[in-house]
Parts: structure tokens; C-alpha cells; sequence
């Protein structure tokens, strides 16, 4: 699922006023990091993960692989804020086409 322009502003204005649901320390991207961010993509669909890894390459890295793993779609990176989204199994959030 790859998502437009105009989804990906309307997922940025939700998330907005999200906190951080999940955070990414130096031990990196776990398997247990990436089964707490699959339970949390499957309750919100929208989420923000602060990523405190490393320098600016790191954190891409470790964005690409918690999409890649989770079958998420990066929205929006920020410093060491992500946004990721996921369609949930029953989905939440309509989004324009």
C-alpha cells in the first residue's frame, strides 16, 4: 500500500497531537520493539515512535526496517519522531483517494 499526498496530510494533521507510543534506544530495533509496535499499529493504525538512535542515517534505517517488518508506511519523520501507519483488520481511520 503506498499512500497519496493528500492521505499522507491527512494521516500528519491526526497525528498531530499524538504522544510517542513507542520508543527506540540504543539496543535498536528488537523483536520485541517490533511486537509492541505490531500491537499498537493493530489498536490505533496511527502511531508516532520516538527513535533514539544514533545519528540522522541510523534513525532512517531503523524507520525502514520497522516498516519493512511491520508492513507499516512511513508518514512523517521528524528529528527523532516517526509517524507510522498500518490499516488495522477492522480499519479506524477513512481515508480520501
Amino acid at each position: 500500500m503506498s499512500l497519496t499526498g493528500k492521505q499522507r496530510n491527512t494521516l500528519r494533521g491526526r497525528a498531530h497531537h499524538l504522544k510517542p507510543v513507542i520508543m527506540v534506544g540504543d539496543a535498536g530495533v528488537t523483536a520485541a520493539v517490533l511486537s509492541e509496535i505490531n500491537q499498537a499499529l493493530d489498536r490505533h493504525e496511527l502511531i508516532k515512535i520516538k527513535l533514539r538512535v544514533g545519528e540522522r542515517n541510523d534513525r532512517r534505517t531503523a524507520l525502514e526496517n520497522i516498516c519493512t517488518e511491520t508492513g507499516a508506511e512511513a508518514v512523517q519523520e521528524i528529528g527523532q519522531i516517526a509517524v507510522i501507519f498500518r490499516t488495522a483488520p477492522e480499519p479506524k481511520i477513512n481515508l480520501p483517494k
